[in-house]
């Protein structure tokens, strides 16, 4: 007898998990494409001054992600999360619903077109029409509620209950956080000598997918949040999930109030290093992209190389516990450290990007 996928909220994911995922969306994915930078592009910061041995740089990769189906990784959750249901038994006539007019929408209706069945995508009534074209472009439904976010929230539940669509969630479920997981799995087989792996978090679904990846190859994760918008961070503090402001430039994308258990068990284990960057870091990160390499991400995604591009600014404006959990607003590399910076989406207004 085959039974459904765990739909419950669990505490943690494991490696396990992500294999799984990653046998179940084969061929349905793009795999991710590594780009090196120039040599030196990257260097180390502050040299002991009794080591006479020559400066080496670091070796640093890009992850080019954002060239996934959709613009953004959120493709590989939401494939993984529609397949496990198909192949279970358990993906209703009435399809898949989920309330998000970002990148797990786009994913969400992409995956059910990809399946056959019909995804029905709240969203409230002030979104975007660029958002609601693309969405009906993947074949969606829209359902345009109420004013704000949780209206449209609180109508997808009702939704589901009464239609029994199955409810998709954009981070905050297994099979979601274990599809993003992949993208490690891919990124370790084209660099298995890999030191680092930097990446944003917004509600921890992807960080929670490579850090617990990461993690079986003794890899270490970098989790880039803005400064202002640090609920992985918050959450490490408090040492369980809570509410937090949000206001930065990369709100679209890494704005979630509150952090998933998942991201914060993977957040608490070994070799994984919290980093908060500001906005000014995160539109210089973009900016460098496009003027050095013609790459146009979205905010969020060049929020982890503003990790490495930022100013060493330790743990200014941080009270002592937190400057505890994590005291620097960047991430230095040792010398001849081999790094992978994961660009993780691309869906942005690109008429932001200055054109020297």
């Amino acid at each position: 007898m085959t039974h459904p996928p765990q739909e419950q909220h669990v505490h943690q994911l494991t490696y396990g998990d992500i294999k799984a995922a990653t046998d179940r969306i084969a061929g349905r994915v793009r795999p991710v494409t590594l780009t090196r930078l120039d040599e030196g592009a990257v260097r180390t910061g502050h040299r002991d001054p009794l080591d006479e041995r020559p400066e080496q740089p670091c070796e640093v990769w890009l992850a080019l992600e954002f060239m996934q189906h959709t613009g953004s990784f959120k493709a590989r959750g939401a494939a993984n999360f529609l397949q496990a249901h198909r192949d279970a038994g358990t993906l209703p006539d009435a399809g898949v619903t989920i309330a998000s007019g970002g990148n797990a929408g786009l994913a969400c209706a992409w995956a059910a077109q990809a399946q056959g069945v019909r995804a029905t995508v709240f969203l409230p009534e002030t979104a975007p029409e660029v958002k609601v074209a693309r969405l009906r472009s993947y074949g969606a439904d829209v359902r345009l509620t109420g004013a704000e976010y949780a209206e449209a929230a609180a109508a997808c539940e009702g939704y589901a209950a009464s239609s029994g669509a199955l409810a998709s969630h954009a981070y905050d479920h297994p099979l979601i956080a274990a599809g993003a997981g992949t993208l490690m799995e891919e990124i370790h087989q084209q660099l298995p000598d890999l030191d680092t792996v930097v990446v944003a978090v917004g509600g921890g679904g992807l960080f929670a997918g490579v850090a617990t990846a990461a993690q079986q190859y003794g890899i270490r994760t970098v989790a880039v949040e803005p400064e202002h918008c640090r609920a992985l961070h918050a959450a490490l503090a408090a040492g369980h999930p809570v509410d937090v402001p949000v206001n930065s430039v990369a709100a679209d994308s890494l704005g979630a109030r509150r952090t998933s258990t998942m991201a914060l068990h993977a957040a608490q284990q070994d070799h994984v290093t919290s980093v908060l960057v500001s906005d000014d870091d995160i539109v210089h990160a973009r900016q460098t992209l496009w003027d050095h390499r013609r790459l146009a991400v979205e905010h969020g995604a060049a929020t982890a190389l503003a990790a490495l591009l930022a100013p060493d600014q330790g743990g200014r404006e941080l009270g002592l516990a937190a400057r505890r959990a994590t005291p620097s607003r960047s991430y230095r590399p040792g010398n001849g450290e081999k790094v992978c910076v994961v660009l993780c989406g691309a869906n942005t207004n690109t008429a932001t990007l200055t054109h020297p």
